[in-house]
């Protein structure tokens, strides 16, 4: 079994947003993304992928289709297959977020 602590795997890049995954199968793939201020994740279309994003410290914009919302800690949203999707870190603080994504690319 593989076990986990979410403080090992929350690092940050100070060039870009950092993809730090949690686990992988051929079906799906969960990882934690880190956000320095400012730092986002464009928009962009996964044509057969849904993806799941859930804040778990900090807030930060989220668009899903043609849709911007801010989200904060505990709090998630889902873009379908073909739907645009992404985040920025608007605030000062950091932001980290649990992202699912099935099937994986």
């Amino acid at each position: 079994m593989k076990v986990i602590a979410l403080s090992d795997v929350q690092q940050f890049s100070p060039e870009k947003m950092k993809k730090n995954n949690l686990f992988e199968t051929p079906r799906f793939f969960c990882d934690v993304y880190c956000f320095e201020p400012g730092q986002e994740q464009k928009g962009h279309i996964h044509g057969e992928q849904d993806k799941v994003y859930l804040v778990l410290e900090g807030e930060g914009t989220f668009l899903v289709g043609s849709e911007s919302q801010i989200l904060r800690a505990g709090q998630g949203t889902m873009a379908a297959a073909g739907e645009t999707h992404g985040v920025k870190n608007h605030t000062a603080q950091r932001l980290k977020v649990l992202v699912f994504v099935a099937p994986n690319p």
